[in-house]
């Protein structure tokens, strides 16, 4: 696995950035990335897209997935930063539990420096099973804030994630970590985002059976629809199209879909969203259960 990626190191001047777009409109006041560039490199990630806009620097967007900046300074920033009103996401730039954490943990660090200095909702967006090496901390951090953790699940087909998402876990065992937060105490919801190639009521369905909370969803990124900011990658749009899944990138079809997925969450009893509301959900202090 490491030699698949570099890993650098260097000091931030902050940890916690205020919220902008989709993430402040959800009701987060805060952002936390403890590092630049994401080693599992999906094929579609918004996130280079961005460029300087996203804190990025040219090699990041050009060799995205290749190597990863970590904020060493990090859990001495966040003990500094952290103030009992925030609601927190991280991260909307690298997944927490990127492959690199694997070689130089960040997490555990910041998680006690949580626990030290609790915000007032923390919400960990991830689609690494890692996580739960973690579990002790985290039940710890859920006893004296709110803790949820996002866990994308972006399909039901194992061949289409080792497509688009060829360095993260397969289907099965990203669900059954989602099951395995939830015995343990752990708010976790399979957040079905964003929507690849698959059975859109299968993957309602497995999301249900792992998690007792209500559906986050959300399509591709498309400019299209989205004139502004960050979109989905263009290496993606040439796997879809040499694969014959160019309809998953059309807006409406994406609409069927996400019709089709609410009607199939409304049966098993689930709300369903896209967007900004339903990751407002995430930012809610108390969440319904199912």
């Amino acid at each position: 696995m490491a030699d698949r990626f570099r890993i650098f190191q260097q000091p931030a001047k902050s940890i916690l950035t205020r919220t902008s777009g989709f993430i402040a409109q959800a009701g987060f006041s805060h952002s936390l990335t403890p590092a630049r560039n994401c080693t599992f490199g999906c094929v579609y990630c918004y996130v280079p897209t961005m460029g300087i806009y996203g804190g990025l620097k040219p090699d990041d967007w050009r060799r995205w997935g290749q190597f990863t900046t970590l904020k060493q300074n990090a859990a001495e920033l966040l003990r500094r930063e952290l103030r009992p009103p925030q609601r927190i996401y991280c991260s909307p730039l690298v997944d927490p539990y990127q492959p690199t954490e694997a070689l130089q943990p960040l997490m555990p660090e910041l998680l006690q420096a949580l626990i030290g200095h609790p915000p007032q909702v923390f919400v960990i967006q991830t689609r690494g099973p890692l996580i739960l090496r973690d579990l002790a901390l985290l039940r710890e951090l859920a006893v004296r804030a709110t803790l949820r953790v996002s866990f994308s699940i972006t399909t039901d087909r194992d061949d289409i994630r080792r497509l688009y998402e060829p360095h993260c876990a397969p289907v099965p065992e990203r669900l059954a970590a989602v099951a395995a937060l939830n015995d343990a105490g752990i708010a976790a919801q399979a957040t079905l985002a964003p929507l690849l190639p698959c059975d859109p009521e299968a993957l309602v369905d497995a999301a249900c059976a792992v998690s007792p909370y209500d559906i986050v969803a959300d399509p591709l990124h498309l400019r299209t629809v989205k004139r502004q900011g960050a979109t989905t990658r263009e290496q993606a749009f040439r796997i879809a199209e040499h694969h014959g899944h160019l309809d998953w990138f059309d807006a409406g079809f994406q609409r069927a879909i996400v019709a089709k997925m609410e009607d199939r969450a409304r049966r098993r009893g689930r709300r369903f969203a896209i967007g900004p509301e339903a990751f407002s959900w995430l930012a809610q202090p108390n969440l319904p259960r199912a």
